[in-house]
């Protein structure tokens, strides 16, 4: 009894009470309906989300715009969610988030984590005080589907967990001159795609004594009675080899411009960057909107958060600053989601060239990450112990009722005779268990507004005037961003990717200006031309604050207009007049 009540006490500081006692009122504030009513302990295809997707949009009108930014090689609507409230501004006006999922067919809890995402938001618009406030200061761009062929093809076919992984473009993989000849296929005609093993007297495998279920590799002086043949299939061609040359084959994550390689170094990578028709509608739309300042790529499995670079010998291609960013970031996730590793693409898990988060980063220098977000240990009793496959099997009958396996069967091949056909269903690993896919929606959801959240907003902190003659003066400005990501990131100053900040003044002369270290510097970094224009290339670090100096000629009393623009940032304004005076912010309204 004791250790309930001190749960349930957490439980109300959780809420954040303000009155000892009243925790039940606290919980129920959570349970926010929504116009729109989806399940989220189940999967949806291509028809079922475009229905969520149009609902929503038909039910927050004053958040939510549609619009297809492109179709798929099979002709598919690639639908792009605009969610913005116009009464704070237009969404190119302010920083935009990029968010989608989906991009490998199989990885379909991505496209049901961005929907949460969205459904999660507009019900909570005008409810929940943190959520509100963000959307009234930035905007956000969703597409639940980057691949909905692939999506398609998963949902409506016998699939393995990792097939449709793909675009559904015909393509030669086996170099044959022929397209998507050679697939796999459901032999035994049970709706699965499962694996398939030789019954081989000479074999190096065995099914396991206690449970046939679980083929095992012979033991050391026992000889096996099974060799792996792959998952299921016939040679359709004629070549001597199964399963090469399925539908599609090609991979949409190997497919943009940012340290891009030739299929011969980088398998998938296609003929040249944005040649699919679903990388090339979602580049053009993406470069239409220089005002994304960060990006999401939600995918399918390892608990992982992702970043660049993705090649061992690109270095430290992102600068020190940048990087500090991206930890402060990705520490945070590793906090929010349990089990999840905070990693860099090529140095904690494998090379990828022209990957589409290197290329957000290293092409157009928003701060991106890719959400792994699957992973075993989220299941397992003990993450941190390693099971036998035993264990693992009698877990599974316990949690899952067999649901992902299908038994092994015999089955006449007509090249290897006799195999045995089954083993785990396209839903035994990399995707969530329907049962948990909303917390892991939620927990994803979450990290993103976190990262959303601490995009650049900027502020005028302190302007300083002092007149040095009759006609000249002394304009001090300091300008604080108040989030973790900078106006401009580092990478994007080095390599002049976007254009760089700009702060300008008018209604007045300007003979000379330039950048300080603080406002008590003496010195300064002048502008070589035209002064009113002080082009700021490295923008204004997160959560710090940059100085700058205006020597002007003008009246007393003259209005002075100083303007702070960048791509990543709202714009900022302010008017204040010439006179002498230690803070010209004080006299504003």
């Amino acid at each position: 009894m004791t250790i309930f009540n001190k749960s349930y006490r957490s439980l109300c500081v959780a809420g954040v009470l303000a009155v000892t006692g009243l925790c039940a009122p606290a919980i129920a504030q959570q349970q926010i309906p929504s116009e729109v009513d989806v399940s989220w302990n189940r999967f949806y295809n291509y028809e079922e989300m475009t229905k969520i997707i149009h609902d929503l949009v038909d039910a927050y009108p004053e958040l939510l715009t549609l619009e297809s930014i492109g179709k798929s090689e099979q002709g598919r609507d690639m639908w792009l969610i605009t969610l913005n409230n116009p009464k704070t501004g237009k969404d190119t006006e302010k920083p935009g988030m990029y968010i989608d999922g989906n991009v490998h067919g199989n990885e379909i809890q991505a496209t049901e984590t961005v929907l949460y995402s969205i459904w999660y938001l507009t019900k909570s618009y005008g409810q929940v005080d943190q959520l509100t406030e963000m959307m009234d200061r930035v905007s956000f761009y969703f597409l639940p589907s980057q691949n909905p062929d692939g999506r398609a093809e998963w949902f409506g076919n016998p699939n393995t967990p990792h097939s449709a992984r793909t675009g559904q473009r015909p393509t030669d993989n086996d170099y044959d001159g022929l397209l998507d000849e050679d697939g796999p296929e459901d032999l035994d005609g049970d709706g699965h795609i499962t694996r398939m093993w030789k019954i081989d007297p000479n074999g190096k495998y065995r099914q396991n004594e206690l449970d046939p279920r679980i083929i095992e590799r012979a033991p050391e002086g026992i000889q096996g009675n099974l060799s792996r043949l792959g998952s299921e299939g016939i040679d359709n061609d004629g070549d001597g080899r199964i399963n090469e040359d399925g539908p599609g084959g090609y991979d949409m994550n190997r497919n943009w411009p940012s340290d891009w390689q030739p299929n011969y170094i980088q398998r998938g990578a296609g003929e040249y960057p944005f040649d699919r028709a679903e990388t090339k509608a979602v580049a053009s739309f993406i470069i239409d909107h220089p005002n994304i300042a960060a990006g999401q790529s939600y995918h399918n499995t390892g608990g992982m958060i992702l970043r660049g670079p993705g090649a061992k010998y690109l270095g430290n291609l992102y600068p020190r600053s940048d990087r500090s960013v991206y930890d402060k970031l990705g520490e945070a996730g590793e906090d929010m989601l349990p089990y999840y590793d905070y990693m860099v693409i090529h140095a904690d898990l494998y090379t990828v060239h022209g990957g589409f988060v290197n290329w957000l980063a290293e092409g157009l220098g928003i701060v991106s990450f890719t959400n792994e977000l699957w992973t075993n240990s989220r299941i397992m009793p003990d993450p941190d112990r390693e099971f036998s496959d035993s264990e693992r099997m009698h877990w599974q009958d316990r949690m899952l009722f067999g649901q992902t396996f299908t038994g092994y069967t015999q089955y006449d091949h007509p090249t290897h005779g006799k195999v045995l056909i089954g083993g785990g269903t396209k839903f035994s690993s990399r995707v969530t268990p329907p049962f948990m896919l909303e917390e892991g929606c939620h927990r994803n959801f979450a990290f993103t507004m976190f990262h959303a959240a601490n995009m650049p907003e900027l502020e005028f902190k302190w302007v300083g005037i002092e007149q040095l003659e009759s006609k000249l003066w002394e304009i001090t400005v300091e300008i604080e961003n108040s989030k973790i990501i900078p106006s401009r990131l580092g990478l994007a100053a080095q390599k002049n990717i976007g254009m760089p900040d700009l702060l300008s003044l008018s209604g007045a002369k300007v003979v000379l200006s330039g950048t300080l270290s603080d406002r008590f510097d003496n010195s300064i970094q002048p502008t070589e031309h035209r002064p009113e224009l002080l082009f700021v290339n490295s923008g204004i670090s997160g959560n710090d604050q940059s100085t700058f100096r205006f020597f002007v000629e003008g009246r007393k009393g003259a209005t002075i207009s100083l303007r702070y623009s960048a791509e990543k940032a709202a714009d900022i304004d302010i008017q204040f007049s010439l006179v002498d005076t230690e803070n010209a912010l004080q006299n504003q309204d």
